[in-house]
């Protein structure tokens, strides 16, 4: 069951679920209205523990934690330092500790895309990725360093950044449905998603109130909120009726911070409360 159970949890570029979260603000994409998306610099840090377990041999626990900061500036593009550390137990006197390190870069307006990461098993190197991608029109082209040299066209995706900003721009508007090909640098660096998320309506201030670190946050103060479900799915696969490959909830904030996390794994589902939310000054443009 572990073993199993990692295969899949090590194949999931959670950086990236949260990425998704943090977009930046400058593309006419991400347009709505007229208003420009803002997304606020900031550091946050998730307990994880287990909620459900739907494997025939079923984990006992898990617990662990993600380090998430977010810096930038839509000039000088978007950086993304994160950590998840998650320990596995299967109640055979079997626990298993995995390990996700991972930094990105994106240009400001989506057009390039620079990652490494490493994941680990029990302190064991499994898998190691590192990379740029480039958009020219409707393609983008992907060139990796890491596990080994290979370039390769993605076809017509977007960055992780470029993701949220639609995702933003969609609930603005009040568009439930969002379908867009996702590419990350998860998988050894190759792997192409597409993706579904699903917006529901608004959480307005002063509306039910999170209890978490953002509970009395001033820079969150009258912000609004909408609880998004983003599924990924296997573009390899094609179109048709998929399971998704894993999927996240949460809600996101107009300016990109986001709670009340809930990983889905398939085998296995994840909640996330947000302990320690630190708001960083933004760097203005010139």
């Amino acid at each position: 069951m572990i073993t199993r159970s990692l295969a899949k949890f090590h194949s999931v570029t959670v950086a990236t679920l949260l990425w998704a979260v943090v977009g930046t603000a400058e593309s006419p994409s991400a347009q709505a209205g007229g208003d420009t998306i803002v997304l606020a610099p900031h550091r946050a840090v998730y307990d994880l523990k287990l909620l459900e377990s739907r494997g025939k041999q079923p984990l006992q626990a898990a617990h662990g934690r993600i380090l998430y900061d977010f810096s930038g500036s839509p000039c000088e593009g978007y950086t993304l330092s994160f950590r998840q550390v998650t320990e596995l137990d299967s109640g055979e006197g079997k626990t298993a500790i995995s390990d996700l390190r991972t930094t990105n870069w994106e240009q400001g307006a989506g057009q390039s895309f620079r990652f490494a990461s490493t994941n680990l098993l029990n302190n064991e190197p499994v898998e190691a990725a590192e990379g740029r991608a480039e958009r020219a029109g409707d393609h983008v082209t992907v060139t990796l360093t890491r596990p080994q040299p290979k370039t390769f066209d993605a076809g017509d995706v977007v960055f992780p950044s470029e993701h949220m900003r639609r995702i933003i721009a969609a609930a603005r508007a009040g568009k439930p449905l969002l379908e867009v090909g996702v590419y990350d640098g998860s998988e050894a660096g190759e792997k192409i998603y597409n993706s579904l998320t699903v917006i529901g309506h608004a959480v307005e201030a002063p509306g039910r109130q999170p209890t978490d670190a953002a509970a009395g946050q001033q820079g969150l103060a009258g912000v609004k909120r909408w609880p998004v479900t983003v599924s990924y799915f296997d573009r390899a696969k094609g179109e048709g009726d998929q399971t998704p490959l894993y999927s996240i909830s949460f809600e996101a904030y107009e300016n990109g911070i986001a709670r009340a996390l809930k990983l889905d794994y398939g085998d296995f589902i994840l909640v996330g409360e947000m302990t320690t939310l630190e708001l960083k000054e933004a760097k203005p443009c010139p």
